[in-house]
């Protein structure tokens, strides 16, 4: 069946799904890489395709010949140019519930009952080492504990406190340079390094320290919290994006957000179900009661 017919154009309602999906991963594409140098790898990439078109169709059998090579390897070469993209990619896929089913387990029975109290011992430490211009580095991870990047530091598994935070960012401290990862009220590892951003728009009063921050929230499901040593302003990056120059009630309160996201929207999946079996229960007593009046009279 067809929906619109324009002489030789025949669309069906398959091909408008296909347009629409095709759109959709377009976009997304384009999110990922959007401010990045990977777009204009990824213009060079497509010219050169433009090319090898050009030079196929006016029959240039040599420069064809070397290109075809060239694009006969197309997806490996796509697969080495794009890897943080594809990384991420595939990362966005990981996080949908269906896959995701750790923290399924997590949102009823996690070790979170302490979040506002450890959070807030968090900040409070950050805004220390702020007013006396400290830097700092600290990563918040939900999910997972980030072992791959834990591993490029020193793995410490501490219980997480203030006065640990202070000590690890102490300018004296052999810990101090690097980032510390926490995961479950834990510090998993400190003096861990991270990957620096490839973005090209970024201010320039943000150092290595913002650029490795934003760099792991490119990269990783993570939270970021960043101290300034030159300003003590302290900020915060996810998903590629700084939030810049907050308080420290904003930070508190965007950490939490993070931390129980799942957990809430589970809550509110589970809320619904048993709200849908109460009105169901209520609705056959309701049947029963009625076919009872109904039987009696």
């Amino acid at each position: 069946m067809y929906l619109i017919q324009i002489g030789f154009l025949d669309v069906r309602l398959v091909d408008l799904f296909d347009i629409a999906a095709v759109s959709f991963l377009l976009f997304q594409v384009y999110k990922l890489m959007r401010g990045s140098v990977a777009v204009r790898i990824f213009l060079g990439f497509l010219f050169l395709y433009l090319i090898y078109l050009v030079v196929r169709a006016i029959d240039m059998d040599l420069l064809s010949s070397i290109l075809d090579q060239f694009m006969g390897v197309g997806v490996i070469a796509v697969i080495i140019l794009f890897q943080q993209e594809i990384r991420k990619f595939l990362l966005m896929l990981g996080k949908t519930p269906i896959f995701n089913r750790e923290s399924i387990f997590k949102g009823f029975w996690g070790h979170d009952e302490n979040i506002e109290e450890k959070v807030k011992q968090v900040v409070e430490a950050a805004k220390s080492m702020g007013g006396a211009n400290t830097g700092a580095l600290i990563v918040y991870s939900r999910d997972t504990e980030l072992k791959f990047y834990a591993e490029s530091g020193d793995v410490i598994n501490a219980d997480l406190s203030k006065r640990l935070i202070l000590s690890i960012f102490n300018k004296y401290s052999p810990l101090h340079d690097g980032a510390v990862i926490i995961h479950n009220n834990k510090i998993v590892a400190a003096r861990c390094v991270l990957p620096v951003t490839e973005k090209e728009d970024l201010p320039a009063q943000f150092g290595m320290r913002h650029r490795a921050a934003v760099g792991m929230s490119e990269a990783t499901d993570s939270l970021i919290l960043v101290v300034s040593e030159e300003t003590g302003q302290m900020s915060i990056t996810q998903n590629g994006t700084i939030y810049h120059n907050l308080s420290g009630n904003e930070m508190t309160e965007k950490i939490i957000e993070y931390l129980t996201e799942d957990k809430k929207a589970l809550g509110e999946k589970f809320d619904k179900i048993i709200k849908d079996e109460l009105t169901s229960d209520l609705e056959k007593k309701e049947e029963g009661d009625t076919g009872k009046v109904q039987t009696a009279s």
